[in-house]
């Protein structure tokens, strides 16, 4: 069934007050669309998940819901209350969108446009009870080199390949191994009965594989693994005041399903949250920036209320947190957090929706220059307005300085746009603040 319906706008939760969780954002046609579960009401005293949801969104904060599926338009053929995690994918033409039975068996469903409709063209579960020793349910699907990967269970995670239909295994699943694993119920590496969690998900970033669980996760070189635990991406730092409590009954590292996308040369991190609802079992769903490390471990992220693709020009804005980027790399910085450098002879970062700019006057841009550089101040992309011209003089000294300059004539909300032009690596930006 497909809906039309009012666009709401929202930073963290990206959609309040709905319940929209276990949620996977894929990007399609240059719009972000998010694959989710649905708690049905804030009064709920236990997981009652009705259907399956679709909404989508130009810039990842106005969000429009897109369509429902409901379980009696599946293979289960009738009403059900759960109507557990999904995900989806797009191959020859079709969309795939992916729902779990339960915590029991997966199904598949198949359309021409990724918010359907769609079509159960198989009639019964792709992944059935009784395939493997775990269970068949929170599945995620991964494309490496055209090819497609079903990626599923709990505690012990299994991976098969699929057919070019989509629709069928090509082979018989496998197990992955996780070297010392760590879960919400295993802080210690001690217990062997709940080594990890459910909610499985694997990405791919400069060549290595990461498989996580929620916000826990572990890298290989091989897809299939053995994969090796590094970290989680929460910490007790991770939180803005508001942001920290209530958790779940293990702590604030339990419930954090979700996955991590790429967008515009920016990675993602979109999760379950249950800061705002005060119920585990009416959750929220909140997007982080992720950066990576230089050893390719993931840099802890911040969970707040201004989320991703919004700016608060009251307040410090990283650099790193960009919207969209050209030809522009991140780099760690030795006391902590990341910077941006310029790679090539034109490049560009974007920060959008950038608020609370009408009364400031001075720009403030916190930077390491080798020699003397420009950078344009744009309006909205690398070819708007003319803003001003920012003249950054040659560091005297080996750290990052503050340079001030006058700006004027600024809407209360503007895209912001710095463009580099025959910076050549000569230059980094940590962060800016506007000012007074």
């Amino acid at each position: 069934m497909l809906l039309v319906v009012t666009s709401v706008y929202a930073q963290n939760p990206i959609v309040p007050n709905v319940g929209l969780n276990d949620p996977h954002i894929h990007i399609y046609n240059d719009t972000a669309y998010v694959y989710a579960s649905h708690d049905k009401s804030i009064d709920n005293d236990k997981f009652i998940m009705e259907d399956w949801w679709i909404w989508s969104s130009p810039d990842l904060i106005n969000w429009t819901k897109r369509s429902v599926l409901s379980p009696k338009d599946t293979y289960i053929g009738k009403e059900f209350s759960r109507c557990w995690a999904t995900d989806a994918a797009y191959r020859n033409g079709n969309y795939y969108f992916y729902f779990s039975e339960g915590n029991e068996q997966t199904g598949v469903v198949v359309g021409e446009t990724p918010v359907g409709p769609w079509k159960d063209v198989l009639g019964k579960p792709l992944l059935s009870s009784d395939l493997t020793p775990t269970h068949e349910y929170d599945m995620a699907i991964f494309e490496d080199n055209g090819e497609h990967y079903i990626i599923f269970g709990v505690w012990d995670y299994y991976i098969a390949k699929l057919n070019e239909d989509m629709i069928s295994l090509a082979e018989s699943p496998k197990k992955i191994e996780i070297n010392n694993p760590r879960g919400p119920y295993n802080p210690y590496g001690d217990n062997k009965k709940m080594p990890t969690d459910d909610k499985p998900f694997v990405h791919k970033y400069n060549g290595k594989y990461y498989l996580s669980w929620g916000c826990f996760y572990a890298m290989a070189d091989n897809l299939y693994g053995p994969y090796d635990y590094k970290d989680s991406v929460i910490k007790e730092s991770s939180f803005a005041e508001g942001f920290e409590a209530p958790t779940w009954p293990n702590g604030f590292l339990q419930g954090r399903h979700g996955s991590f996308f790429e967008w515009h040369n920016q990675w993602y991190y979109i999760y379950c949250d249950v800061s705002q609802t005060g119920n585990r079992y009416f959750r929220d769903s909140f997007i982080s920036y992720i950066h990576y490390k230089d050893d390719g471990e993931m840099a802890a992220i911040r969970v707040d209320g201004i989320g991703v693709g919004n700016y608060d020009a009251d307040m410090s804005i990283e650099a790193e947190d960009y919207f969209n980027a050209k030809g522009v790399k991140k780099v760690e910085n030795t006391l902590g957090g990341f910077s941006i450098q310029p790679l090539k002879d034109i490049s560009y970062v974007i920060y959008p929706n950038v608020k609370g700019l009408d009364d400031k006057t001075v720009l403030e841009l916190e930077v390491l220059s080798s020699e003397a550089s420009k950078i344009e101040l744009r309006e909205s992309n690398a070819d708007g307005k003319l803003l001003a011209i920012l003249e950054i003089p040659k560091n005297d000294i080996y750290t990052f300085q503050k340079r001030q300059f006058d700006i004027k004539n600024l809407n209360d909300v503007n895209s912001i746009c710095f463009v580099f032009k025959n910076n050549h690596q000569t230059l980094a930006i940590n962060r800016f603040t506007f000012n007074n």
